[in-house]
């Protein structure tokens, strides 16, 4: 009997239409082993977080939907602009939704990040506050390999597919990893 397909969530920290964060979490559809699905969830329309919109222990609808979808999930796939050295607030208040009781969706979730910026450094300091962020979610981090994806504009083409191939091995790495780890986390 063959396992089940492992399911991962993705969600991207920018909202911009030509999102090379945006992009890369296609590429990792692509680039998946081919016993996962990657789901990329849009995050940009959950509001704000407020508990004055939790009457009672429930959720606005919307936010109830993503939380469904983060509970059906084996594991999370982030990624991880950095804007002013940390993690995006849009990126952050998906978090906040997710993290609440009751029957928090990710808890004990394997996550895995990638992170693409115009720079050299890749967003690497908004995966170290993302990894700050997600302590408090008790989730467990694939701490390797680390994919931090600098000089976007040269890794990637016109229509946004990313062709760099040593990035592409690592993109698989990760991902072979947290399919690995999510598997051995179920047992």
């Amino acid at each position: 009997m063959s396992a089940s397909p492992f399911k991962f969530v993705a969600m991207s920290g920018s909202l911009r239409k030509g999102s090379y964060n945006s992009a890369i979490l296609r590429a990792a559809q692509k680039l998946a082993p081919a016993d996962a699905t990657i789901e990329i969830v849009e995050i940009g329309h959950l509001p704000f977080y407020n508990e004055d919109l939790r009457p009672g222990t429930g959720f606005p609808d919307v936010v109830q939907a993503f939380r469904d979808k983060l509970a059906a999930a084996d594991a999370i796939l982030f990624a991880v602009p950095e804007y002013n050295y940390s993690v995006t607030a849009v990126l952050k208040n998906a978090i906040d939704w997710a993290s609440r009781a009751p029957n928090q969706p990710v808890a004990g979730k394997p996550y895995a990040m990638i992170s693409v910026s115009g720079g050299t450094l890749g967003g690497s300091r908004g995966q170290l506050q993302l990894r700050q962020i997600m302590v408090s979610c008790d989730c467990v981090a694939i701490n390797n390999p680390q994919v931090f994806i600098g000089g976007a504009k040269d890794k990637f083409d016109a229509d946004l597919n990313y062709t760099d191939k040593t990035g592409q091995d690592l993109v698989r790495q990760l991902l072979e990893k947290a399919v690995s780890l999510g598997r051995q986390l179920k047992k």
